[in-house]
């Protein structure tokens, strides 16, 4: 129900900005056709009109544009009639409509041929269409001239030439406005994207992590339901009542796990199947540039003020894209998180033979010696939040288990360049990535 409801509210807004426009473009066209010059040194004139009328027919592509010319050359008309009732002081109805009814078949005779010629299908092909836009305004005017003028005053060679070299300038700048303004519409579509993918990306590097907790909850829930068949079957060879109870005890605790252990691996095997498609690598400096940008949103929002820098080293692999995210992610948040109001994060990538080397350096309090083996045991932080309650303590702690996983090892020291601290991470290449 909610969906349809969304389909129908977006159709709403998307028949209203339509109507909007061709609104607009009623407006609009008489208004810009003020803005003129007669080339002929008769009352033909040369106007802005012609420009907006063939902007607004390369955008609207709904409704036709035989009904877009009728509207406009009916508005035109009537515009320009009632101009003339109010800066002329005889006016005479019949005299203007004899004035100025030609234009009303100059937009029409040029909507005619825009539709002819099927120029919102060939977007596509900007020459053709700015040919295809030269020829409907030769058109378009040739009908406006034979309706004001006898044929003799219309086909001289420097009127045909005028009219040419008008149209040619008046269709192509349009044109190049036009493709102009849907290059920014498409680089604004493809940022927004962009940043989509992005948000996607973090989020399932996330469920990623969860997948790998998941997966060892589902190794310690085997090993439980074994441990506690097993008590259950030494009980029950033992022959006492009262180990009789216990075995039942074990038993179903057996049982109760096992249940557990199924449940966890239906919702391991669906974020398994979330995760898992074709595109799993991607170069490690774009992984880089992910996370450097969105931890960079995530110090705004805490108030903080950090700045990030990214140094790469060595032809770097591609790699696999939530392994690398999860780790990379969370050394960098760590050290968001350990600043109190500024400071600044260096993020360095590069590859060693047949390793390759993640580093987080920040220039904070620093870790003290004491507290370094303490860091990657579950539940420990020095982190809390503002109503005092604690952090999980549990990203450094998978950090250490997933790369200990993936046959590498992570490290701590002091940074040299001065206050605070570099954690850095070491992984063989084809455990993490794969060459290009």
């Amino acid at each position: 129900m909610s969906v349809k409801l969304l389909r129908k509210g977006g159709w709403k807004t998307a028949l209203k900005e339509k109507w909007l426009l061709l609104t607009l473009m009623v407006i609009s066209v008489p208004i810009a056709g003020e803005l003129n010059f007669y080339p002929f040194q008769t009352d033909f004139r040369v106007s802005l009109g012609t420009p907006a009328f063939f902007l607004f027919l390369l955008w609207l592509r709904s409704p036709s544009p035989l009904i877009s010319g009728l509207l406009v050359g009916s508005s035109v008309t009537i515009f320009r009639m009632g101009l003339d009732w109010v800066l002329e002081p005889y006016w005479n109805w019949g005299a203007a409509f004899q004035h100025h009814y030609p234009v009303f078949f100059y937009y029409l005779t040029y909507a005619i041929a825009f539709a002819a010629a099927r120029m919102n299908l060939r977007h596509n092909r900007p020459l053709l269409v700015g040919a295809f836009g030269v020829a409907c305004e030769i058109a378009a005017t040739l009908v406006e001239l034979l309706l004001r003028y006898s044929t003799e005053q219309t086909t001289t060679f420097a009127t045909w030439n005028q009219i040419i070299l008008i149209a040619f300038f008046r269709s192509f700048f349009v044109l190049g406005f036009f493709n102009l303004v849907k290059l920014r519409q498409s680089k604004a579509a493809e940022e927004q994207k962009r940043k989509e993918n992005e948000k996607m990306l973090m989020l399932i590097s996330e469920l990623y992590e969860e997948t790998i907790q998941l997966k060892k909850t589902l190794h310690n829930a085997e090993n439980i339901t074994r441990d506690s068949y097993e008590l259950y079957q030494s009980l029950n060879e033992a022959q006492h009542v009262f180990h009789e109870d216990l075995a039942q005890k074990a038993l179903r605790i057996a049982g109760e796990v096992h249940e557990i252990k199924k449940d966890n691996q239906r919702i391991y095997a669906g974020l398994s199947s979330l995760i898992s498609h074709e595109s799993d690598y991607m170069p490690v400096e774009e992984l880089a540039d992910i996370v450097m940008r969105s931890n960079q949103k995530y110090a705004q929002s805490l108030g903080k003020k950090i700045e990030f820098t990214l140094q790469t080293e060595g032809i770097l692999p591609l790699c696999h894209v939530y392994t690398a995210l999860s780790l990379f992610n969370n050394l960098v948040a760590n050290a968001v998180e350990a600043f109190e109001e500024q400071g600044m994060i260096r993020i360095c990538v590069k590859r060693e033979k047949d390793v390759i080397v993640f580093s987080v350096a920040d220039n904070g309090l620093g870790i003290t010696p004491k507290n370094r083996e303490k860091i990657f045991m579950p539940g420990y932080t020095t982190k809390f939040d503002k109503a005092g309650n604690p952090s999980t303590g549990i990203g450094l702690v998978y950090v250490k288990q997933e790369t200990e996983r993936l046959l590498g090892n992570v490290q701590v020291q002091d940074n040299t360049e001065g206050a605070g601290t570099v954690f850095t991470i070491t992984l063989p290449i084809g455990q993490i990535g794969k060459e290009e």
